[in-house]
């Protein structure tokens, strides 16, 4: 089935609009029409099977060309529209890509080789075109739908491979989870271009939802304001965009969102002490921690909200239609306490890395994804990351979790992010780095007193000799902290 069909198999008659405050019309019922026609210029164009690069940010020129080019049974490659032009120009010879969709921020900052159609042409290009009437009704579920290019800051870029059968029994695994309904509305600040943020389009766009678009999650006011005058029922977000709101300024925590039900935190691991917080300022709210990977379309794991307290710190058990194991070197599953990698099986695993045959093998064997991620598991059966063996640091021959350090210090009030790393040390090859973000109401906390709390909390050998104390978070396109 064609991921296109599943979205609007019972919302392509409805009137209600997906995108709420919108200048122009996004009806459920127009966004298929425009879609499908866009569709049927795509196979005229371009045919099928051809990679097609869709450049902007979240916007309706990104949805309903989105939804056209998997439609059309055509490949679609999201990017970030900041993108630079190195990484346009790898990805377009990677991918041999001969048509794309840019917005018009877009195409202002980058040189584009191929054939476009801009956000400002694409309304009188889908209006010249004839009524749309729907078509393959015996699509291949098999075929590619997207590739996500993860990034690449220590090396090339790879294309996660994403079918329409994997977004299918992802998109119905966190429907089910989430228990979403028609009325829900999600306040949007995580790029389209991200599978987490894809993942609110697709899930809302099948029960017939709305989305709210917030492309400036920078400005908290209009974030903030957006939550309660839209009536939001969702918000999702990765760890730092928690973290800002509960401690840059006070607004988040003083203001009320009645018609908030849930919000969802995954991308890393949020510190214990934030969703503490969060859950006092909020008891009504559910909090969901989840995990997953772009490899696995989104989504592997949640931890239901009335576990928060009796399981801290865990990413929860598998999704509906997911099976998760935690494994030794051998491939055996671990014992509770011992430290092994997580895999995981399901129908919403990638197909595989574009044009990669050696990494992909490394990733997918014998059926199961093998995610890279160190975690433990205990009796019952839920997993705890630990952190990925290149993230471990030896002092003095001794293993230690940044994770660890970095949850220690974000118990400190005033403290928005931190980021433990390893430097190098003359006596034991490696110390340990703490880079601090504190809000500016806290200016007492220094060097010192963050040394001063460690030294309670942790062996003495866990403790950071070197500290930097920073005002301001640096956040990637998908709102993940820079180190």
């Amino acid at each position: 089935m064609n991921c296109f069909d599943y979205f609007f198999e019972n919302t392509r008659t409805l009137e209600k609009d997906l995108i709420p405050g919108s200048r122009e019309s996004t009806s459920y019922q127009s966004v298929y029409e425009r879609s499908g026609r866009l569709a049927c210029f795509l196979q005229e164009k371009v045919g099928n099977g051809k990679n097609i690069l869709l450049v902007s940010q979240n916007n309706l020129l990104f949805i309903i060309a989105y939804l056209a080019i998997l439609k059309s049974g055509n490949t679609c490659i999201p990017l970030n529209p900041e993108t630079e032009q190195d990484n346009l120009n790898f990805i377009l010879k990677k991918t041999q890509s001969s048509f794309g969709f840019f917005s018009d921020f877009a195409l202002s900052k980058l040189k584009v080789s191929i054939d476009v159609v801009s956000e400002s042409a694409l309304p009188e290009l889908i209006a010249k075109q004839p009524a749309f009437k729907n078509f393959d009704a015996d699509f291949d579920g098999d075929k590619v739908a997207e590739i996500i290019f993860t990034s690449g800051s220590t090396a090339a870029p790879k294309g996660v491979m994403l079918t329409h059968t994997n977004i299918i029994a992802n998109t119905g695994s966190i429907i089910q989870y989430l228990q979403l309904k028609e009325n829900d509305r999600m306040l949007v600040v995580l790029p389209f271009f991200y599978c987490y943020g894809l993942s609110l389009l697709h899930t809302h766009l099948r029960v017939g939802g709305q989305v709210v678009l917030n492309n400036n999650f920078i400005f908290l006011g209009s974030t903030i304001k957006n939550l309660a005058s839209y009536e939001c029922t969702g918000f999702a977000g990765v760890p730092s965009h928690f973290q800002i709101l509960l401690r840059k300024t006070d607004l988040f925590r003083n203001s009320e969102f009645p018609a908030l039900r849930y919000v969802t935190q995954a991308g890393g691991k949020l510190p214990d002490s934030f969703i503490d917080e969060f859950v006092q300022a909020f008891p009504e709210v559910n909090f969901f921690v989840m995990y997953g990977q772009t490899e696995a379309t989104a989504r592997l794991s949640y931890l239901p909200p009335e576990m928060l307290k009796k399981k801290a710190g865990s990413l929860g058990k598998g999704i509906p239609g997911v099976e998760l194991k935690v494994v030794n070197a051998d491939g055996q599953p671990v014992v509770p306490g011992e430290t092994g990698e997580i895999i995981a099986k399901g129908k919403n695993v990638m197909a595989g890395y574009f044009e990669d045959p050696e990494e992909t093998a490394k990733a997918l064997r014998n059926g199961w994804l093998y995610t890279g991620d160190l975690a433990i598991v205990d009796e019952e059966g839920y997993i705890y990351l630990t952190a990925r063996e290149k993230e471990i640091i030896k002092v003095g021959g001794k293993r230690i979790s940044p994770k660890e350090i970095e949850e220690v210090i974000a118990m400190l009030p005033g403290v928005i992010d931190c980021s433990v790393k390893a430097v190098e040390d003359e006596l034991l090859s490696e110390g340990i780095k703490a880079t601090v973000i504190i809000a500016e109401s806290h200016p007492d906390i220094t060097e010192q007193s963050i040394k001063i709390f460690c030294s309670t909390r942790l062996s003495k050998y866990k403790i950071p000799s070197v500290i930097e104390i920073k005002k301001n978070i640096s956040l990637s396109a998908t709102g993940k902290k820079v180190v």
